[in-house]
């Protein structure tokens, strides 16, 4: 026996409802409607599950985390002016100081509070995807994998410059980020790299230099941020080992 689908009450499943004011009557869309939309495009947006939880409402800035203040303060910043100002972000940060927490923090409440499309891709799953393209066996094209990459209003990159840099990484970033930047696409960015040129020195004399972004993404890539992104450095501890600490 079929189940009859439950209709709202308040558009009786037509999606539209009435709103009065005084004498002025209008129509506007159910809160159902938008409710359905938000849900899908929070499918859409790709948000792995080991940060679905990430929000900016729980992403803490307090006691040992005091430092990440300014960031989370950017990204509430960010939030409330798109689309307004669509420059995307660069957040630039050590291992475990909640970079990814931030950015999926940010393109849910895009998603809930203003109804865009967002997607997130982890940097080297994105690069595995489009390499496997390539083959025969996998009906999807490169173009399958790219275009909603390129397409979509938001995008977030996560840990930019994981892969070692080849001739084929450093061309597939350029089509990425340039197909953006000339298309006026918000792109927000995090990497544990540096933002120093390529060869630059750092660090103690005599030490081996730590690579940096203008080595794992080339200088043309990382000037071209410079126009997309502004620049948001988070400084704190390793969330995780602090974590690890409180249950010894």
């Amino acid at each position: 026996m079929k189940v009859a689908a439950e209709v709202c009450p308040l558009c009786e499943g037509t999606g539209w409802k009435s709103v009065s004011s005084g004498t002025d009557r209008r129509v506007t869309r159910c809160e159902c409607r938008v409710q359905a939309r938000s849900e899908a495009l929070l499918k859409a947006a790709r948000i792995p599950k080991r940060y679905e939880h990430c929000e900016l409402s729980n992403f803490d800035y307090e006691g040992p985390h005091r430092t990440l203040f300014p960031a989370r303060m950017a990204a509430c910043k960010f939030v409330e002016e798109y689309p307004v100002d669509n420059t995307g972000l660069l957040l630039i940060g050590t291992i475990g100081v909640g970079k990814t927490h931030l950015a999926v923090g940010i393109i849910k409440e895009l998603v809930l509070s203003k109804g865009i499309a967002c997607l997130f891709y982890d940097y080297r799953e994105l690069l595995k995807e489009i390499q496997n393209s390539y083959n025969e066996s996998v009906k999807a094209t490169e173009l399958d994998v790219l275009r909603p990459v390129f397409e979509t209003e938001v995008l977030v990159l996560d840990e930019l410059g994981a892969v070692k840099p080849t001739e084929w990484v450093w061309d597939t970033v350029s089509l990425i980020l340039n197909t953006r930047y000339n298309d006026n696409r918000t792109t927000i960015i995090t990497t544990n790299f540096d933002d120093k040129p390529a060869g630059a020195i750092g660090g103690p004399r005599g030490a081996a230099r730590d690579e940096n972004l203008g080595d794992r993404i080339g200088e043309r890539m990382r000037s071209r941020l410079h126009e997309m992104c502004r620049i948001i450095r988070m400084e704190g501890s390793d969330f995780r080992q602090i974590r690890s600490a409180s249950f010894r």
